[in-house]
């Protein structure tokens, strides 16, 4: 008999927890803030862009490697009176995120074999995200939040995608960019153009970083806009460094195309 795979076993597990009743916040209790992200705190926010995430939520959800959305609710603010708070309750990632792990590598980066079952787990999530129409923009390593993969005992972690604050729709013209610049790809930048070939970008840095433990951009904290604009007008693209396996760098090189017809899609298998 063929054994299942660990990510078949992670998403039989999902769908199982998907058949529970989960409350939508009337028997909740808010604990202590565990993070903060672009759009707010992971504990709770007022944020317009909070109700903007739930509603993205609700369109793509039933997928493994997206974050789950339980619930949400109005409360009013711990301080009482008549200010009311939107609370948006979503999955406990208990692993942090993909950044911290990052981190932790100091600077040594991931093992190749760690990088592509992440990889792969944020491929599938960004697939999904792209059936539904919608443009992720702010991909990064602080975006996506490790959960116990409970489908095993090894006690390893599955990456999922988090943080919708600032999606779009596929084709919506938003005026600007949106996101994090050092994550960005060139026509985001430069033309203000977001989408799926943008993500893909975004997840060519992600993955460079895993493997390296390094930003893919040489760009420091606190740099302006137009820094950003003369990286990609004198830079083709970020650097590979030479002890990369050659399957990596042929998927890094496919991602981090100068021309956004020329990445690979979502459906790229790994």
């Amino acid at each position: 008999m063929k054994r299942k795979s660990e990510q078949e076993e992670f998403e039989e597990f999902e769908e199982e927890k998907k058949q529970r009743i989960w409350s939508h916040g009337e028997h909740w209790l808010r604990g202590e803030m565990v993070g903060e992200g672009s759009s707010g705190s992971a504990e709770v926010s007022d944020s317009e862009s909070i109700r903007h995430e739930a509603e993205v939520l609700l369109d793509i959800k039933g997928c493994p490697f997206i974050i789950e959305r339980f619930g949400e609710e109005i409360t009013t603010s711990e301080e009482g009176g008549d200010h009311m708070v939107y609370n948006l309750l979503l999955e406990f990632a208990s692993g942090g995120t993909l950044g911290d792990l990052i981190e932790k590598s100091n600077g040594h980066g991931l093992p190749e074999a760690e990088v592509r079952r992440y990889t792969r787990s944020i491929l599938e999530g960004i697939k999904h995200i792209h059936k539904f129409d919608y443009v992720h923009c702010d991909l990064k390593p602080e975006n996506i939040l490790l959960v116990p993969n409970h489908a095993t005992s090894t006690g390893s972690f599955v990456a999922k995608i988090s943080d919708f604050g600032l999606a779009k729709k596929t084709k919506e013209n938003c005026g600007q960019w949106r996101g994090t610049p050092t994550y960005l790809s060139p026509e985001a930048l430069n033309d203000s153009e977001q989408e799926p070939p943008s993500d893909i970008w975004s997840l060519g840095c992600i993955v460079l970083e895993m493997l390296t433990g390094k930003s893919s951009s040489d760009l420091k904290p606190g740099c302006e806009l137009e820094d950003f604009h003369c990286m990609f007008d004198h830079v083709c693209t970020p650097k590979i460094p030479a002890e990369v396996s050659g399957v990596a760098r042929d998927f890094l090189k496919s991602c981090l195309a100068m021309r956004s017809c020329e990445r690979l899609t979502a459906e790229h298998p790994i």
